[in-house]
């Protein structure tokens, strides 16, 4: 069966003011604002819901959307998840914009986390002014760990479907012992 998806056609989170997530994703990120839409009213629902959709850029026609909902309660996150498990990664061009990115970053008062070696990329970590974590990921795989990989995710998969423990087939993205053993 070949693949009913051909891509994400969008990704929407909910935001505090859209006004200034626009401003703040466009100088950051360089992601420039490319539609805004608001409504009273929810199209798929009816609901009486006034809202205002914004969609930024993120390259490549990928697109980051986000709902402003002044008449909701405040957002907030779910309690029952760690802040550190839900995010948005975004791919940069190498590392050196990755650590260019994250001194810049820095500078402009935003803390970041990392960078984090996972092997196949390397990340940094900070969050949006509306509470959402972010992941900016430089990717440093080689061939021969994505075809490493490859070979024994389905495996890795039963084995955690039966045990709820993290199985060691790929031990070696975190442990550093692939810089030995895809020389």
């Amino acid at each position: 069966m070949s693949s009913l998806i051909q891509k994400i056609h969008h990704v929407a989170y909910r935001c505090h003011d859209a006004f200034a997530t626009a401003h703040w994703y466009e100088k950051h990120l360089g992601m420039k604002l490319i539609l805004s839409i608001a409504e009273d009213a929810v199209p798929s629902t009816g609901e009486a819901d006034p809202y205002m959709h914004i969609f930024l850029d993120a390259g490549m026609g990928n697109v980051l959307a986000f709902f402003e909902l002044p008449t909701r309660p405040t957002m907030g996150r779910d309690p029952n998840t760690p802040a550190w498990t839900q995010h948005l990664a975004l791919q940069v061009e190498s590392l050196d914009v990755l650590m260019a990115t994250k001194a810049r970053l820095e500078s402009e008062g935003i803390d970041v986390i990392g960078p984090t070696d996972h092997a196949l990329f390397q990340s940094i970590y900070f969050f949006d002014p509306n509470g959402h974590r972010l992941e900016l990921a430089a990717n440093t795989a080689s061939p021969k760990m994505l075809e490493a990989l490859d070979k024994v995710k389905w495996d890795m998969l039963e084995e955690w479907a039966q045990t709820k423990k993290a199985p060691k087939h790929a031990a070696w993205m975190h442990d550093g012992s692939y810089k030995e053993m895809f020389k």
